[in-house]
């Protein structure tokens, strides 16, 4: 089984759609008719994208404003989904950190983990059950490049990225046969528009214009892979350079290079 058609009880669930991917990925799922489940921190920005999304799509939008780095939202919002028709479920959400993980705050780091890790694989397991007894659905994991190799200034969000990646690569052998598409995305830079020269970050000055790819394009990419059960997505130059060097590379080489440049980016941060 494909994944399923749009229905009016189905919802998709996008996690983290406020900004960036998970918007991109709730306009083009919208566009092609599903009624959604947005879920991000900030409701008021969900909120309007949902009224957009209703007058555009003629879709249903639901809101959930919750913070998955919370253990508590997060069980909350799983025990909800475990008990609603989730067709597709894109796993999004995702926060990073530059620099010494000794220098960083180990509140953040350990919110970081939660996020990144812990409530993809607690909303993965709320979904999994109906998806298999349906004989269809589709997961959507965000992973990265970053998760293929050690980086040193970057460890929390790297190791996190790497479980994802693991994580859904495994469970694509345990559906096979199944119904149930899993699609492991693993972006490089992605940004929605070039910001203005004031507006730059500390990333948008270090990563030249050609690397970054659009939010938009990479959201059509991901659902056309989920579509056809394909097992990873790799868009943009530096994400498959990341990809090669993190699976060919010995890692002792590897590392500095890679930790060097992300130490820069803590410095500018």
């Amino acid at each position: 089984m494909a994944i399923p058609e749009p229905s009016p009880a189905a919802r998709a669930v996008v996690t983290g759609a406020s900004s960036g991917i998970g918007d991109a990925l709730a306009r083009t799922l919208a566009s092609r008719g599903h009624s959604l489940i947005l879920v991000a921190r900030r409701g008021e920005i969900l909120e309007a994208l949902a009224a957009e999304l209703r007058t555009a799509h003629g879709v249903e939008a639901e809101v959930r404003a919750v913070d998955l780095s919370d253990a508590a939202a997060t069980a909350a919002l799983a025990d909800e989904l475990s008990g609603r028709e989730i067709s597709i479920l894109c796993n999004n959400a995702g926060i990073a950190t530059f620099g010494a993980v000794a220098d960083l705050d180990p509140d953040y780091e350990r919110a970081q983990v939660r996020l990144n890790a812990n409530a993809v694989h607690d909303l993965t397991l709320a979904v999994l059950p109906q998806m298999t007894r349906r004989g269809g659905g589709g997961i959507l994991m965000v992973g990265s490049a970053a998760g293929n190799m050690p980086i040193p200034n970057n460890a929390t969000y790297a190791a996190t990225k790497a479980f994802v990646n693991s994580f859904s690569e495994s469970l694509r052998g345990e559906l096979k046969d199944t119904g149930v598409h899993v699609t492991l995305l693993a972006p490089g830079p992605v940004r929605t528009q070039t910001p203005a020269q004031e507006d730059e970050s500390v990333v948008d000055k270090m990563v030249p214009d050609f690397l970054w790819h659009s939010s938009t394009r990479v959201a059509e990419m991901s659902l056309d892979a989920l579509e056809r059960n394909k097992m990873r997505v790799v868009p943009g130059t530096l994400s498959k350079a990341m990809s090669v060097a993190g699976g060919y590379t010995p890692r002792g080489i590897v590392a500095p290079i890679v930790g060097t440049f992300y130490g820069k980016l803590g410095e500018g941060d």
